[in-house]
């Protein structure tokens, strides 16, 4: 077995990965410092929250990955993640944690890179939340119910993400907002 400090499957792997110990980085591969804008070892001992684009977004992710659902210890999603050089980017996320019980004390995370299929097109809080759940099939009033807004309101921040994505129709922007082609 090869020495993991000097594993060139890991430092080579075709995909950014990162060792993470209570959502710090540890150890990260070549791709994944070049991803970042950065060498593995100016990441090392970056919490991983220099990363996300906001400190809200950190916090809400770490919030899921605590919930009942997420105990099996495997995650993944597709979100927007911070360049060292402050940049944003859409990013594939796929994690294990060590043990699903408590997910921060170990894991290890994979990142690909989406911005050539996907640019970045600038949301509140309030539209990624619409478009997050608009994209998992729920209608107005459901995204309402959850959010605790009018379906009205729903409705006005769909008319925003139709006019920010450039769709004529809810199903085109889905498209968009998952990176399917149209």
């Amino acid at each position: 077995m090869s020495d993991p400090a000097t594993d060139p499957a890991f430092d080579y792997a075709p995909v950014g990965l990162a060792l993470l110990e209570h959502r710090i980085i540890k150890r990260c591969n070549l791709l994944f410092a070049e991803i970042f804008d950065a060498s593995p070892e100016a990441l090392c001992e970056t919490p991983i929250a220099a990363l996300y684009p906001s400190a809200e977004d950190y916090q809400r992710i770490g919030e899921i990955l605590q919930l009942p659902e997420s105990q099996s210890g495997i995650y993944h999603d597709e979100r927007i993640m911070r360049r060292t050089s402050g940049a944003l980017f859409w990013c594939r996320v796929r994690g294990r944690s060590l043990d699903g019980a408590r997910p921060f004390q170990a894991g290890v995370w994979s990142f690909a890179d989406l911005s050539e299929e996907r640019p970045v097109v600038s949301l509140t809080p309030r539209e990624r939340e619409v478009a997050i759940l608009t994209c998992r099939g729920l209608s107005a009033k459901e995204i309402g119910l959850k959010l605790d807004l009018s379906y009205r309101t729903v409705e006005t921040h769909r008319a925003r993400l139709l006019v920010k994505f450039n769709a004529k129709k809810l199903p085109e922007l889905v498209a968009k907002l998952s990176g399917m082609p149209l």
